[in-house]
């Protein structure tokens, strides 16, 4: 995930300087992304100016340093939004970065892409279960080394795969819950059947 849509779904909410976003990055952004260092803020906000993604203001501040504060474009809106509503390739690994990141982002944008990008994320998961939860686990042995212990590394094995099989399955879990509250969300703002017409 290009970290460019971070910063633009931050400007969504309301203007912001770069060392908002800095401070944002370094609370609430490192459970969403690892390790992003302010340099790269300040090079992705001036790459952003100059493809017209965000513009920005000077706010004059009396004794410290002028500050620029950015917001977004028309133009960086719409790349924002083809992002949120972009499709979804799940990786092998589950509660992957870009996922946690893509969809916190995107369902207050769009609840719709959310809704996708959900249903994308389970079916996958469903499947990946499906093929593998019982699988032939067994591990084979062809002379090993003397410092193995076989009977160890069959036991580690089978306690990875139960720890792994428990989280899958509690984030398939949560993704359903999820989706049921987005879904929730969307019927709710439906106008009820028959409310224009009676109206009228």
């Amino acid at each position: 995930m290009r970290f460019e849509y971070v910063l633009l779904a931050l400007l969504a909410g309301r203007p912001l300087s770069g060392y908002d976003l800095r401070k944002w990055v370094e609370t609430e952004g490192r459970f969403l992304r690892s390790r992003a260092h302010h340099s790269q803020i300040y090079r992705l906000l001036g790459r952003m100016v100059v493809d017209g993604w965000v513009e920005f203001e000077v706010d004059p501040r009396e004794g410290r340093p002028d500050a620029k504060v950015y917001r977004l474009t028309p133009v960086g809106r719409e790349a924002l939004l083809d992002w949120v509503r972009s499709p979804y390739d799940p990786p092998s690994r589950f509660q992957d970065a870009d996922f946690l990141a893509r969809f916190a982002l995107a369902a207050p944008l769009d609840r719709q892409a959310a809704i996708r990008l959900l249903r994308t994320e389970l079916a996958f998961r469903r499947a990946q279960i499906a093929r593998n939860r019982d699988r032939d686990r067994g591990l084979r042995f062809t002379d090993p080394l003397p410092e193995l212990d076989r009977r160890l590394a069959r036991e580690v094995a089978e306690e990875l795969h139960r720890f792994g099989a428990a989280s899958v399955d509690r984030w398939v879990d949560w993704l359903e819950r999820m989706l049921t509250k987005l879904e929730d969300h969307r019927r709710a703002e439906e106008p009820a059947a028959g409310t224009e017409a009676d109206a009228r």
